[in-house]
């Protein structure tokens, strides 16, 4: 068996079914599960009925490269999105359609790192662990950043040591954050562009969370808009992943995309097509309607905003929340211990949430997750607004 499988930890749902297991829970209340990140909105009926209408293809064997159209539907919609000059993202080189970003962050590392026994992938901390299991499974060290934004700069970032940037092979960013919400300003990736090119590796941005914002007239920013910026129209070294599973409430549909340097996508590629991971004919129809339709994702936006609203209302005399920038998630600080903060409130109050040290590492003895733990607003608002209830009961009863 690969040696690194023993470095991995279990994920933090396992983590949390461990931490349950012994809970005696008030089964006179509805569980409310607000632990993981899948939206419960339906799935656009137009999305579900573009698949319908393609079952037919089931037959034939898909490309690993997707179809033409599919190509050209998401190079339209990242060029109007992130405001990229027409025809600056070319739909033959730019693009690769994967199944989900989940498998697609865990194959770069596969494919980018060369285990020659001193690579380093940074990530930052707290983080999504497939960045960690990415790194382990590829032969590298994980290097775990504080990406915190301070004053429009991030001070983790230039406390990274030259030694270690001259071993870096690859660096995972997520912007909108998962799980604080924060997004990464522009100049701060320009700079990350800049140390990429003087130290020669790959920038991976996960940016799945990017349609989910508060301000409509101040959307987060990604990597590819930073890579114009520097004046660099090829995308070099430069990589964002998008989904469709919290955009257009598609977790099952696992359809998301790559885009940035021809280069990199030439050999990420090659290793797509060995590993057997094209996306099947009729997601690819659904995908393209999906990425070629806005108004299902405001209308997404809306709902999450009332969430929000009714769930910080009940929450704000009662602990220090704050609302993200972007994404779905609550980052809240907790009185107690994270996990029995967790396993209380399960106890009692019958709704779960994930304690914050189960997405994060320790560095010098500090958990940047701990005393916090991260509430998915993916419920309905409604649902929300009862869970903050909930929650903010169970607060009044340990302070």
């Amino acid at each position: 068996m690969d040696a690194n499988l023993k470095k991995l930890q279990p994920y933090p749902f396992e983590k949390l079914r461990n931490l349950f297991s012994t809970a005696n829970v008030n089964q006179e209340l509805a569980n409310i599960n607000l632990s993981i990140g899948e939206p419960k909105s339906p799935t656009p009926s137009f999305i579900k009925q573009a698949m319908a209408n393609n079952l037919s293809t089931l037959a034939n064997y898909p490309k690993t490269k997707g179809e033409e159209f599919l190509r050209e539907s998401i190079a339209n919609w990242l060029c109007k999105r992130f405001s990229l000059p027409t025809n600056s993202v070319d739909p033959e080189q730019h693009i690769l359609p994967v199944n989900g970003t989940r498998e697609a962050l865990f194959a770069i590392a596969q494919t980018i790192i060369n285990n020659d026994g001193s690579a380093k992938v940074l990530l930052p901390n707290p983080f999504y662990q497939i960045y960690e299991g990415a790194a382990y499974l590829a032969g590298a060290e994980p290097v775990y950043i504080d990406f915190s934004v301070v004053d429009g700069d991030i001070p983790g970032l230039n406390a990274v040591a030259d030694d270690t940037w001259r071993h870096t092979q690859l660096i995972y960013i997520c912007t909108p954050s998962n799980p604080t919400g924060e997004t990464i300003p522009l100049q701060c990736m320009q700079k990350l562009i800049e140390l990429a090119h003087k130290f020669d590796f790959i920038i991976a941005s996960d940016e799945c969370y990017s349609e989910i914002y508060t301000d409509e007239s101040n959307q987060p920013q990604g990597l590819l808009q930073a890579a114009l910026a520097n004046g660099d129209d090829q995308y070099q070294r430069c990589l964002a992943f998008y989904s469709l599973s919290k955009r257009s409430n598609s977790p099952g549909l696992r359809s998301g995309f790559v885009a940035g340097d021809a280069s990199v996508m030439t050999e990420f590629l090659k290793y797509r097509t060995y590993h057997g991971c094209a996306m099947p004919l009729s997601t690819q129809y659904a995908s393209a309607a999906a990425w070629s339709d806005e108004s299902h994702v405001q209308e997404n936006r809306r709902r999450y905003q009332q969430s929000f609203e009714l769930a910080i209302k009940e929450l704000s005399p009662h602990t220090n929340v704050e609302r993200p920038q972007a994404g779905f998630y609550l980052w809240l600080p907790t009185p107690i211990d994270d996990e029995q903060f967790a396993l209380g409130l399960y106890s009692q109050q019958n709704v779960t949430v994930l304690p914050g040290k189960y997405l994060a590492r320790s560095v010098n003895k500090q958990n940047p997750g701990a005393n916090r733990v991260r509430i998915a607003l993916v419920a309905t608002p409604q649902e929300c607004h009862t869970a903050a209830i909930r929650i903010t009961t169970y607060i009044k009863s340990i302070i």
